[in-house]
């Protein structure tokens, strides 16, 4: 590319976001809901008002689910937050200049972590409702819609993902969204996880197949232009196939790789490309492998012996015909396994429907060996540890656990207060069991991230909404127009 192609490629760039910016205030401090609808006011809510001016908050009262073995579990507890980590956990904090939170009958947890989402669909949601992976979503997500997003679309695709997530108390996630047709497209992908707030791995995936592609050498350039401080919300990682020159590239730009694994024998071994990148030295801890469909117990201790993550997405892969999910099987080999939207064109991307039904299909397998064998059978899983699954494992898997993950004093503040006093969950019996089995988005009333409130009262803050439904619904309609794709609404 020549110099004055190269400017007229960045002010391109640039002028694009500064048009797409401020369809959310991710910067934004908190603001009141309104009675009536999503937006938000802070001069209705003197709460939130003094959120937004102290720098100390403290929930109060709270049954807190730290999911840190070493400080435990509290039936009645405060959480007091600094400078957006948590400082203290503990029964009765006494501490001034704080903006208290009333927590009674509000379960608090660490906020969920997403570990593997192709969040530009965000506009596609639910429109392959009865879609199978192949051909489905591979003929139409993939070669038909994907081709046909502007960075624009790319944009408010991932804004609107994100913000959704947040909204249904997911407060981090891993990326991958395989729209990265030009670099015009990263940029406003990067632009949306800025703009709503969230917690992310940007997992720099290839788009449509084109000239004006360059993955996966514009990652030199991303890296260098977005990711040179480690204290910020977002990090980078590398979305590849188990390709020995793309692990190469992320070895060369020291960044961790995120990869789909799955066996379709005769037609696809991934177990063998594994292998053959283990012995030639690629494989690095912090290295996430998304699915493992049918792989073989070696594939998955080689996995576990080289201090990688796994992604499990229990709920797409049983509805789109994947496979059966690996749960058991990478249990068996003693990885601990975190849980995964993959996308919303079929289903949601909710954590409280991902741990239940990696709980549901767990158990049934652990039933059907019974049958056969009960001395061999494997225990069922908790509903402690499906929660750690959606927490703790998922902040490892996105290598943030030193961060965040769980409410331990010193990490960040990523969290959410579940309402424990509705009327599907009261009274409250168990604590797990309440929000791994009974709750749902629903019950997500307050999210923080890094300290800062992005959603208050049930509603989210420092969003534009009417804004951005009326984006969402034109980024669309174009998308679907240019596709020449055809969709009913009672198909």
């Amino acid at each position: 590319m020549s110099k004055k192609q190269g400017d007229t490629a960045t002010e391109s760039r640039r002028t694009f976001l500064k048009a797409g910016a401020g369809l959310a205030a991710g910067a934004a401090l908190p603001t009141a809901a309104s009675a009536q609808g999503q937006e938000a006011n802070p001069q209705a809510d003197p709460d939130l008002a003094r959120l937004q001016s102290q720098r100390r908050i403290l929930l109060k009262g709270g049954v807190v689910l730290t999911m840190d073995p070493r400080i435990g579990n509290f039936a009645n507890a405060d959480v007091l937050i600094e400078n957006g980590r948590i400082r203290e956990v503990r029964p009765e904090i006494t501490a001034s200049d704080v903006a208290t939170i009333d927590a009674s009958n509000r379960i608090v947890v660490p906020g969920f972590i997403d570990t593997h989402s192709h969040s530009y669909q965000g506009i596609l949601r639910n429109i392959l409702s009865n879609g199978r992976v192949d051909p489905d979503y591979n003929r139409d997500i993939i070669g038909k819609l994907t081709p046909a997003y502007t960075p624009q679309d790319a944009y408010v695709g991932m804004l609107a993902t994100a913000l959704g997530m947040i909204d249904m108390g997911t407060t981090g996630v891993v990326d991958v969204s395989q729209v990265n047709n030009t670099p015009e497209h990263s940029d406003a992908l990067i632009k949306a996880l800025q703009d709503s707030g969230i917690r992310a791995v940007f997992g720099y995936s290839a788009g449509a197949a084109s000239a004006g592609m360059q993955h996966p050498q514009d990652i030199a350039r991303l890296k260098r232009t977005y990711f040179s401080s480690k204290d910020q919300l977002l990090t980078l990682a590398l979305g590849i196939g188990p390709d020995p020159r793309m692990f190469q590239v992320a070895r060369d730009h020291d960044v961790p790789v995120v990869a789909h694994l799955r066996n379709t024998l005769p037609q696809r071994d991934d177990g063998a490309r594994l292998k053959a990148l283990s012995q030639a030295g690629l494989l690095r801890p912090g290295d996430e492998f998304i699915h493992l469909l049918h792989m073989p117990a070696e594939s998955l201790r080689l996995i576990k012996d080289s201090g990688c993550h796994v992604s499990l997405s229990t709920g797409i892969e049983m509805t789109m015909g994947h496979g059966i999910p690996a749960i058991q099987n990478v249990l068996d080999v003693g990885l601990q396994p975190s849980l995964s939207s993959d996308h919303a064109v079929t289903l949601s991307s909710d954590m409280f429907s991902m741990m239940r039904m990696t709980g549901v299909v767990q158990r049934y397998g652990v039933y059907e060996r019974e049958k056969a064998n009960p001395q061999t059978a494997p225990k069922l899983l908790t509903c402690r540890e499906i929660l750690e699954f959606g927490t703790v494992n998922g902040a490892r898997c996105a290598n943030v656990d030193g961060k965040v993950g769980t409410l331990t004093p010193g990490k960040e503040a990523d969290l959410l207060m579940l309402k424990a006093d509705s009327i599907d969950v009261w009274p409250l019996n168990n604590a797990y069991g309440a929000v791994v089995n009974l709750m749902g988005p629903g019950h997500v009333e307050a999210v923080l991230i890094a300290g800062q409130v992005k959603k208050w009262r049930g509603h989210l803050v420092g969003v534009d909404m009417p804004r951005v439904l009326r984006s969402m619904q034109e980024a669309r309609d174009g998308v679907l127009r240019r596709a020449n794709f055809p969709t009913e609404l009672f198909s």
